[in-house]
């Protein structure tokens, strides 16, 4: 574990940060106390190695150096450091007691700079951070905050659920302009990139089955580019059985949400992904229900007892929605619901199944249903509604 430093970005931008990962005191110790003497920097030391999928979480503070105690599990150091350096641009140091010229080439091979060895020297270790210093750049990048997560979800079997997040996702890319991409976690049986009118070479089955190696560089190989600029990481093609855990689903949403601005999941029908951290971490659950006894019961029975921690970013959308011809009032649908529907999509069939059959976005086209789901983008995005446009009027 960790022990508290100050805050590594209340420094100046002359002076280094360092994180000192040592599972061993005695040589941790060393390289603090030399360390201290110097006076090159604020040091955060790590009595143990972090796994490896919280790498990305050590690279997000924004160190200047990291330095590595390899003596202790050289196997696992050699992995630490080849994350640390194909994740970021930090100077890695390796520090052993002993000099190993096999293991000096495999740590310059996975990216370490500098291979430190007992007894640490100070002149040593000055020089290092000097060079370590030079490297650094004058001004850091702004951090990246994570993007925001949509989450589309049915109350039942056929309520249009892949429909509305295909075409959300869309609106988004295309109304926002930024990085977005539609995850279909509707397994195994997605349709988005049917409905999208995509073939993909890979599918979100092949990112869950290499969570342990999953990373930015990784998912980008697994994506399918759409028109609209939106990236999609599709479900298979063809049927496969998934042996996956909870955890990958995680790991999987936060390497999405490390790259791009919003992510869209087409969830289906999925509650068995309750225990993940789907919907605890979502910006906007969309529950889409119509309005018929099996939905709205439904609707009813998970906005009771299933939303109950998340209920306040929780949204219900009306598909196909009716209002002349339900047989159902409002204030019965709002009753049932036990709150009221955010959104009511109008129905039109016809142009759904029109735009379904060529492969072409609802959201693309100017119609009732477009306008509506590009006001759901819009808000989800914080943008001012879109303006209407103007009909014109002429003598013939």
């Amino acid at each position: 574990m960790p022990m508290p430093t100050q805050d590594p970005d209340a420094l100046g931008t002359n002076v280094l940060t360092i994180a000192l990962i040592g599972p061993d005191q005695q040589r941790r110790n060393g390289i603090a106390i030399t360390l201290a003497g110097l006076q090159s920097g604020l040091t955060r030391e790590f009595t143990a190695y972090p796994e490896l999928d919280e790498v990305p979480r050590i690279l997000h503070d924004g160190y200047d150096v990291i330095m590595v105690d390899l003596d202790s599990n050289p196997e696992y150091a050699l992995d630490l450091i080849e994350a640390i350096c194909g994740g970021g641009s930090p100077t890695v140091m390796v520090y052993s007691g002993r000099t190993d010229p096999e293991l000096l080439v495999r740590c310059m091979r996975a990216g370490a700079r500098e291979f430190l060895t007992q007894p640490f020297e100070a002149n040593t270790i000055a020089e290092a951070m000097v060079r370590a210093s030079v490297r650094k750049p004058v001004v850091k990048p702004a951090k990246k905050s994570i993007g925001k997560l949509f989450v589309f979800l049915g109350a039942k079997g056929g309520s249009g659920v892949t429909t509305l997040a295909c075409n959300f996702a869309v609106s988004l890319a295309t109304e926002t302009g930024q990085n977005s991409l539609l995850i279909d976690l509707h397994l195994p049986l997605g349709d988005a990139a049917l409905d999208l009118g995509i073939t993909a070479q890979y599918s979100t089955v092949n990112a869950l089955q290499n969570a342990a190696r999953l990373d930015s560089n990784f998912l980008s190989k697994l994506l399918t580019k759409h028109d609209s600029g939106l990236s999609v990481l599709a479900a298979p093609g063809k049927f496969a059985q998934s042996q996956t855990t909870h955890d990958d689903v995680d790991k999987l949403l936060a390497v999405a949400r490390q790259d791009f601005d919003y992510v869209v999941v087409d969830a289906g029908t999925r509650l068995d992904l309750a225990d993940s951290s789907l919907f605890d971490q979502a910006t906007i659950i969309y529950l889409i229900t119509q309005v018929s006894i099996p939905e709205l019961r439904n609707s009813n029975r998970l906005v009771s007892e299933f939303f109950t921690k998340t209920s306040t970013k929780l949204e219900i959308v009306l598909n196909r929605y009716m209002p002349r011809s339900l047989g159902v009032d409002e204030d019965h649908i709002t009753k049932a619901l036990t709150r009221p529907a955010t959104w009511q999509i109008p129905n039109d069939y016809a142009t759904a199944r029109r735009t379904q059959n060529t492969a072409t976005p609802l959201s693309l086209e100017d119609t009732p249903i477009a306008r509506v789901i590009k006001q759901m983008a819009r808000t989800a995005a914080g943008l001012p509604p879109a303006a209407e446009k103007k009909k014109k009027f002429g003598l013939f």
